[in-house]
Parts: C-alpha cells; structure tokens; sequence
C-alpha cells in the first residue's frame, strides 16, 4: 500500500472517531479522546513558525513552569500552550497593534496600551532581557536553570524586581512581559484547540466545560453536580 493511500486512510479513520461521543466508543482501539489528542500538533516535533530557537527553549520552559504539569490538572506542555502562544505571535494578534504615539509608559492602566511594541516586540525584548538577567545572576539561560531557580527569576520579573533598564530598555517593564506571558498562558491553555493550544481539550475535561456544546441546558440549573458529558470544540471534537 503506497503511503499517500494509507495516509488517506489514516485520516479516514480519524475522522470518523472524531464524529463519534467520547464515552465508551472506539475505533480500531482508538477512542474520540485520544483521536482528539492524536489530531493536534505534536509539541517535541513542532517547529516554531515565529521564535527562534533561544526564544522557543525559554518559552517551553517558563510556559511549564507557569502551569506545571504536576497539579490538579494537565500542564502547559501537555496541552500544547507554547504552540498556541507561537501561532498567535506568528499570526495577526502579534504584529497587528495600533502603535501611533506619543506614548506615556507612565500613564495609569485606565488609559489603555501605551507601549510602543507589538506583541512580537515585547516577547522579542523580554525574553532577551531576561535571559541576559539569569546569564549576569546565574551564568546560564533561563532555560537551561533548574526548575526551582527558574520560579524565582518569574516571580522577580512579576514583582519588577527585574530591570529591564539595567540592559538599555526604558518602555518595557519587566512584570508588563510577565503579565503578557502569564495572560496568553492562560488563554493557550483554556483556547479551543483550533487555536493550537488545549490539546485534546484536556484542560476543558479536567475543569467539566462544555466547550462549544449546542445545548446543556438541562445542567444549568443543576449545582453541584458533576457534568458528565465531554467537551465539544468548535470543529465538533469530541472528547
């Protein structure tokens, strides 16, 4: 069998499960839930389409130390949150920003976004800064420290106990990257998994969403009540 045919009939096959209910129903062995995940890219193989490789090495690091896989539910690598946060840099969110000034970095929050960077730039700049950071405290990249030091250099760019002026930068905050980088985290991580993030809606199942589900209705009214169907993506997975 050539392998464009059986490629073909691979995707067939995976298909097919995915139209099918999560609960109890498999296919040549492979159930909606893990045909689900099968469909979504796979992170040790995926290849960045917008950061470099220091760039991607720190991502994958901070992103897991973010949502580490050792909680309540999956972690920020398991559910493809980097892949996510790429894509959307690659894509219009990271380049496409009103950017026409003046600027005032000082201005209070109520006066919406006054940096002069895209997203691109700020994750661009603040991985470099930070990176410069650990190298001058701990002579190593960020990615290349244990995961206990690395808490406490995301904790020091939170609290901009990190100064980013120290290496020449006066717009950016150190705790401005960190709250881009935590919100887009959170919104990999709870994304419908079009997006490239919440791989096999893993993140859904373990906090009981629906996702894009047509109707539940019948639950809304019952608290404290385990839902027990799966979530649905807004392609009509199924897990």
């Amino acid at each position: 069998m050539s392998s464009d045919i059986s490629t073909s009939r691979r995707k067939f096959l995976l298909t097919a499960v995915l139209a099918l209910p999560a609960t109890g129903v498999f296919v040549n062995t492979m159930s909606a839930a893990e045909a689900a995940e099968l469909a979504a890219p796979d992170l040790k193989t995926y290849r960045p389409i917008f950061f470099s490789g220091d760039e991607w090495a720190f991502l994958l690091a901070a992103c897991d130390r973010l949502i580490p896989a050792d909680g309540r539910g999956p972690g920020a690598l398991e559910t493809n949150v980097p892949i996510f946060i790429d894509q959307q840099m690659h894509g219009d969110f990271g380049r496409e920003i009103y950017l026409q000034g003046p600027f005032d970095v000082q201005a209070p929050k109520e006066l919406g976004y006054q940096l002069p960077y895209t997203p691109q730039q700020i994750y661009q700049r603040g991985i470099k800064l930070t990176d410069t950071y650990c190298r001058q405290h701990y002579h190593k990249r960020f990615s290349e420290l244990d995961s206990v030091t690395q808490d406490l250099v995301l904790k020091a760019l939170q609290g901009n106990n990190v100064n980013f002026a120290d290496g020449g930068e006066s717009a950016l905050k150190a705790s401005v990257f960190f709250g881009e980088l935590l919100s887009d985290s959170k919104n990999g991580y709870l994304s419908d998994p079009m997006y490239g993030g919440n791989k096999g809606m893993k993140a859904w199942i373990a906090i009981g969403f629906p996702g894009a589900r047509a109707s539940f209705l019948e639950w809304v009214s019952q608290h404290n009540v385990k839902y027990p169907l799966g979530p649905v993506s807004l392609k009509g997975l199924r897990a």
